[in-house]
């Protein structure tokens, strides 16, 4: 997969424990005609590093789909995964990952045979701007493995598309890839990427029935497999878990973790009081601090605090969501380093209450549908462009990656909306991705404002 990115986790911010389970070292079943994956393996970056034996291999059988969307492997539940949030640092800024399962299904033609893929997306972000996107393509066997059918990369540089590194389609580049096996044993060998002079990736499972942290609690069942970068010359250690896949996954000190999925972790229970006040709460300061209220800022600050621990006082909260907003809330009250409501520092302030506003609809997704959730984050992406074009002296790259981010978004949730405000959407974006691409950043300001009037329809404030 496309996970290059490298990540550093304090071990304050995340602690992955392990606790020994069970593990079987019986072999995998599954094995089969050599032919079917066998292909040229890449020379290694590093010559210690060499590939496991073909007689180790899981995914050498051609995989026979029937119901292909129907992907519940406990271990890599992409169709029952609408959507997760990843946290952690790269290069020693803050990294995010969202990922969000696309409502219409691709068809791939793979040895002959049509093959109906979900599609997930992935975006990035890094140091709070858009750093990656990819649309994942993936089906799920008649023996319940999961196959990788490949990924549309798209690398940003300030804004805007640098490369598409790291792309590749299942019949066209190579052969389809086996992302989770049906039933993982300790030595399985597989490889989910498989294009020798592109993207080359093995796992080999050493553990299984584990038991991690997550979101709410431990989870049993869960497998540790080492991944091969052929190419790039390193081992990466990945955990998958049931219900979430995907969960932590770091080399030499490097980690991004699953903070929360639905509906993994998704509650029954109303959106508590605290976190709407938490919510609006943000919006307030940053309509304050552009119009240099700040006595109402502190005040509302003040309430949010309050709200904040009155949550964590009566609800079990994910922990990289506690540290997120702490660190959040610490950023809008700000500090010699980085000023906010504290120093009536307005750029400062604006930027940390998005961040609030942020976080506080990652702990609102456990209550919420995940479209409701996108709908608010695009509201969110919308202010932010609102904040990014109206500064004395306005950053092109920071405009161009606000509307890229509303793109994307916007991908999520343009079904949800009704026909007339879809129009209008459409619309501004066409209009503002030409005056970002232009780097005018009047009319993207012009533009932004008139989006913002639309969106606001979008998530209606209650009374």
């Amino acid at each position: 997969m496309r996970r290059q990115i490298r990540i550093h986790v304090a071990p304050v911010l995340f602690a992955v424990v392990l606790v020994a389970g069970a593990c079987s070292t019986s072999d995998p079943s599954g094995a089969g005609s050599p032919e079917h994956t066998a292909s040229e393996v890449p020379d290694a970056a590093d010559p210690t590093l060499s590939t496991a034996p073909e007689s180790d291999r899981v995914d050498l059988v051609a995989p026979a789909f029937t119901d292909p969307t129907i992907v519940d492997n406990p271990l890599f539940p992409i169709g029952e995964l609408h959507s997760a949030v990843l946290l952690g640092n790269v290069d020693g800024h803050p990294l995010r990952i969202e990922t969000t399962l696309l409502p219409e299904p691709e068809v791939i033609e793979i040895d002959g045979q049509q093959v109906e893929t979900l599609v997930s997306q992935f975006v990035s972000y890094s140091d709070r701007r858009i750093h990656e996107v990819a649309l994942d393509w993936y089906a799920q066997a008649d023996d319940g493995s999961v196959w990788y059918f490949g990924e549309d990369v798209f690398n940003y540089e300030d804004g805007v598309v640098a490369d598409t590194d790291g792309t590749w389609l299942a019949g066209r580049d190579g052969p389809v890839a086996m992302i989770m096996p049906a039933d993982p044993q300790v030595g399985a060998v597989y490889r989910p990427e498989n294009i020798p002079d592109s993207v080359f990736e093995e796992v080999t499972v050493t553990s299984v029935g584990m038991t991690v942290d997550g979101p709410r609690g431990p989870v049993q069942g869960a497998i540790i497999g080492q991944e091969l970068h052929l190419l790039e010359g390193y081992y990466e250690d990945k955990t998958f878990a049931p219900g979430y896949g995907e969960f932590a996954s770091g080399v030499d000190g490097d980690l991004e973790a699953l903070a929360i999925a639905v509906p993994t972790d998704a509650l029954t229970d109303p959106v508590p009081a605290e976190l709407e006040t938490l919510r609006h709460g943000a919006i307030d300061v940053l309509d304050a601090a552009a119009g240099g209220r700040w006595e109402a800022a502190a005040t509302t600050l003040d309430a949010m605090s309050v709200a904040w621990a009155t949550h964590r006082a009566g609800h079990q909260v994910p922990p990289m969501l506690v540290i997120q907003m702490n660190h959040a809330l610490g950023s809008l009250a700000g500090d010699a380093l980085a000023p906010a409501v504290g120093a009536r520092n307005s750029v400062g302030a604006s930027n940390a209450c998005l961040d609030v506003l942020q976080a506080s609809l990652d702990l609102q997704l456990q209550y919420r549908p995940p479209a409701e959730i996108d709908r608010a984050r695009f509201d969110r992406w919308a202010r932010q462009l609102l904040v990014d074009t109206g500064g004395n002296e306005p950053e092109p790259g920071n405009i161009a990656g606000d509307v890229t981010t509303l793109e994307w978004i916007w991908d999520r949730i343009a079904h949800t909306v009704g026909d007339a405000e879809a129009d209008e959407i459409g619309r501004q974006l066409e209009v503002l991705r030409t005056a970002a691409d232009d780097e005018d950043a009047t009319a993207a300001g012009a533009a932004a404002r008139r989006l913002f009037d639309v969106v606001v329809e979008l998530e209606p404030r209650p009374s």
